[in-house]
């Protein structure tokens, strides 16, 4: 019987083709470490008395739980020592992470949200961890804020790392998506998922519904029309799901097909909700490599220049068509203003 392969095999048969240092590949290992252990805390949960708040307020102004913390400090900890990274930056700290100065750097930086949906992990819902690789500029020695602010366009990997009936990653390095699960039994992420592809198009959807009441006009009308089912203008029922978790609800899309919202809210000043650099940008990167799109009200997501480390997008994201469409009535929206 033919066994599948490892993380680690596809990681290095990659590297031999790129003909690549090695560094990158350490790299994706030490990260995968760091998710294996984030599951393992994940899985023991209250049995171990890590589940509830941790009275602590982050730099999104949110409330962070014992497991953000655990998380966010599992991954600096596994990244900061070996000579890969010049930098970090995660979502629950204000400021980049710089490697500390007794560890020596390398030409990476990366970007996570130790966490993603939080708020999920009390009542034993699909959590995750995303990541987001970026290389240091050429020439430059020690990565400053600045360096970060690259467009996504410019990722030199992305992925997530799910926390569900079972712990999946799933990753791109810029020539298509693989799904790797984790085998507890030998504690190897293996590939289950090779070379993914979103469907093109779905009648499936994933909205907040709760802020319905600030949803800009073009979503509104497309979640009507939805609605409408075979009497609306797409002659055809909609499934609406939603998860509560980003990495849950795009993953989902990912595998099914459909479509991921997350609209600006007109009753707030804010942009959006989603993190570009920590959410958008590595979902992103992912949906358009599996074959899908993804845009902020018109624009590619890809394409926007970060101007801060925290900055927050709307989103629309997955199969292509569905997207395309939605992109249609901001279009049309907007000429009728």
């Amino acid at each position: 019987m033919k066994l599948p392969k490892s993380l680690t095999q596809v990681i290095i048969e990659q590297q031999r083709a790129l003909k690549a240092t090695g560094q990158f590949s350490a790299l994706l290992n030490d990260i995968a470490r760091a998710c294996k252990r984030i599951s393992h805390d994940v899985n023991r949960g209250q049995l171990v008395n890590i589940l509830g708040s941790a009275g602590t307020i982050n730099v999104q102004s949110e409330t962070q739980t014992k497991l953000d913390i655990i998380s966010n400090e599992v991954l600096i900890k596994s990244m900061q020592w070996d000579g890969h990274i010049a930098a970090m930056a995660s979502e629950e700290m204000e400021n980049i992470c710089p490697v500390p100065a007794e560890y020596p750097k390398g030409p990476y930086m990366v970007l996570f949200d130790p966490l993603d949906g939080s708020t999920n992990i009390d009542v034993n819902m699909p959590i995750g961890t995303i990541f987001s690789i970026l290389r240091l500029p050429a020439g430059v020695e020690e990565a400053q804020l600045e360096h970060f602010l690259q467009s996504g366009i410019q990722q030199v990997c992305a992925g997530y790392c799910l926390y569900g009936s079972s712990t999946m990653m799933v990753l791109s390095t810029g020539v298509g998506v693989d799904g790797f699960t984790l085998d507890p039994g030998i504690g190897e992420f293996v590939l289950t998922h090779p070379k993914l592809r979103i469907p093109s198009h779905s009648y499936d959807y994933s909205i907040n519904a709760a802020h319905a009441a600030g949803w800009e006009s073009a979503i509104r009308q497309y979640i009507d029309d939805c609605v409408a089912g075979e009497e609306g203008p797409f002659g055809h029922r909609f499934n609406m799901r939603w998860v509560g978790a980003m990495v849950a609800d795009v993953h989902r899309t990912l595998m099914r097909g459909g479509v991921f919202m997350y609209p600006r809210d007109t009753r707030s000043s804010r942009a959006g909700k989603i993190r570009l650099l920590y959410e958008a940008n590595p979902m992103g990167f992912l949906v358009e490599q599996a074959g899908g799109a993804s845009i902020s009200n018109t624009q590619r997501t890809l394409e926007i220049k970060p101007e801060s480390l925290h900055q927050r997008v709307s989103v629309v994201m997955g199969s292509k068509e569905n997207v395309e469409t939605i992109r249609d009535y901001y279009h049309r929206h907007e000429l009728a203003m």
